[in-house]
């Protein structure tokens, strides 16, 4: 009797409302997650200018293709952020990426250091690196479980 009264008044099953309810929270972590490493890894990259990384990499044009070249990533990571938001088909394809770029990140620094680099070495960076990869090997997991789900 009671289910019965609900649905007459809402429309939709209790169930569905619970549905609805863990979509919208899931929706809400993927999107929390991508802001969070989108915060981390540009965090790097203003810690990447202090280090100079374009001498580390080799990069050509110094800061000047730096700066380029992250706001080239700036606005990729942007438009990706965008698609996440709207839950448009390719939110899912940069999430990934993302969590890829932090990764990624985290292996090439721990490559160099590993090999005597001094850059990257200071407690900030490093606790920025370890987070970074945790952040982004989480939103690896969720995306992935989204896309198969």
């Amino acid at each position: 009797m009671r289910r019965i009264l609900w649905e007459e008044l809402h429309g939709t099953s209790c169930k569905d409302q619970i549905m609805t309810v863990e979509r919208v929270n899931n929706e809400s972590f993927r999107i929390n997650l991508y802001l969070l490493n989108f915060a981390l890894l540009f965090t790097h990259e203003i810690d990447s200018a202090f280090w100079k990384e374009w001498e580390l990499f080799g990069i050509p044009g110094g800061i000047q293709v730096f700066l380029v070249l992250n706001f080239l990533l700036l606005l990729v990571a942007l438009i990706g952020f965008r698609q996440v938001l709207l839950g448009e088909k390719y939110g899912t394809a940069f999430s990934l990426m993302l969590a890829a770029s932090g990764v990624f990140a985290f292996s090439i620094h721990s490559y160099f250091i590993l090999n005597g680099r001094t850059e990257f070495t200071q407690p900030a960076s490093l606790a920025l690196l370890v987070i970074i990869l945790i952040v982004s090997l989480v939103q690896g997991f969720v995306a992935l479980s989204k896309k198969y789900s």
